[in-house]
This record gives structure tokens, C-alpha cells and sequence, in this order.
């Protein structure tokens, strides 16, 4: 079973930057796209970022292209997303997600994904 946890969540001011952490375990985290998605309270889960098994393939929501960077670290099991320029409108709790058949692209969808963090919560003050 494929367990993912996410870290590195935290208040930070308007025009920061934070680095969030996902690490797998329990699979072949190598062989599977994954993504990140966020909720703000009261609004639904909306796609932010994903990246494919080799991370050749990224895919970013318009509202943070530009300004957050995916990438995954296969030897550590680790997919990150970089930060940058922090808007108030950023903060919600971050998931991370993988799909559970190998090779697959990246999509969009959350009904893609098949396993999911316990979400890290992203405070922007502004």
C-alpha cells in the first residue's frame, strides 16, 4: 500500500516562498505520475501541479504557472513544490496524489489519482 505524507506547510507572508515535500513509500514511487492539489475552506479540491513518472512531463494550473515548480526526486521517493511569490490567495491545505498505474501522464483530475496525503496546511498573510 502506498503511503504519502506531505510537509514543509507553514504562515508565511505575501511574496514568500515555502518548498513542499511529499515522500512515498509502500510502491514503486519511480514508476508513477503524481500531483499536488490544494483546498481553501469552503471550495473544492483544485488541481495545482503533476508531473509524470521521469519528470519530463509537467503540468501546472494557469493561477500558478509561472510562480510554483514541480519536480520529484525518484532516488528519495520525494516529489517537491517549489513556491515562489506567495499571494493570499494560495493558502489552503496541500495534497499530494499518485496514480496507482505505472507510466501513466500527469493529468488534472483528482478522480485520477489514487492515493493521497493527509495534506499539509499553506498560510499566505497578507
Amino acid at each position: 500500500q502506498v503511503q504519502l505524507v506531505e510537509s514543509g506547510g507553514e504562515l508565511v507572508q505575501a511574496g514568500g516562498s515555502l518548498r513542499l515535500s511529499c515522500a512515498a513509500s509502500g510502491g514503486t514511487f519511480s514508476r508513477y505520475a503524481m500531483g499536488w492539489f490544494r483546498q481553501a475552506p469552503g471550495k473544492e479540491r483544485d488541481f495545482v501541479a503533476a508531473i509524470n513518472w521521469n519528470g519530463g512531463i509537467t503540468r501546472y494550473a494557469d493561477s500558478v504557472k509561472g510562480r510554483f515548480t514541480i519536480s520529484r526526486a525518484n532516488v528519495k521517493n520525494t516529489m517537491y513544490l517549489q513556491m515562489n511569490s506567495l499571494k493570499s490567495e494560495d493558502t489552503a491545505v496541500y495534497y499530494c496524489a499518485a496514480k496507482s498505474v505505472p507510466l501513466r501522464p500527469p493529468g488534472v483530475g483528482a478522480n485520477e489519482y489514487d492515493y493521497w496525503g493527509q495534506g499539509t496546511q499553506v498560510t499566505v498573510s497578507s
